[in-house]
């Protein structure tokens, strides 16, 4: 199992379950995380700035290396409806992606 704390959600920490996208666990959680594709790999918008636990990533799936090489996704983001962790993660949500609706923390 792995665990995600997100840093500017006021360190929300929430557990990811063998199996399950990063995503379906912040949507199991009921926190609100922008997602304009519906999840499928195909836009950026899910996308979250990697802080520490790099190592516990699963490998970047096909769609994650097309962002890649076409400079939409950096070296240090992934996207949250492609990311499997085995354990602790922490991330950002980047500016670009923060909802309205939603307080965010430094």
């Amino acid at each position: 199992m792995g665990e995600l704390t997100v840093q500017n959600l006021a360190d929300k920490t929430l557990n990811v379950a063998p199996g399950q996208t990063v995503l379906a666990a912040l949507q199991a959680a009921g926190v609100d995380w922008m997602h304009a594709c519906g999840g499928r790999g195909r836009c950026t918008s899910c996308r979250m700035i990697i802080k520490a636990g790099e190592e516990n990533l699963a490998p970047l799936t096909a769609p994650e290396v097309r962002f890649r090489e076409n400079g939409r996704l950096k070296p240090n983001a992934r996207l949250t409806c492609q990311t499997h962790i085995t354990g602790p993660v922490t991330c950002r949500v980047p500016e670009q992606t923060k909802l309205p609706h939603l307080s965010y923390s430094e």
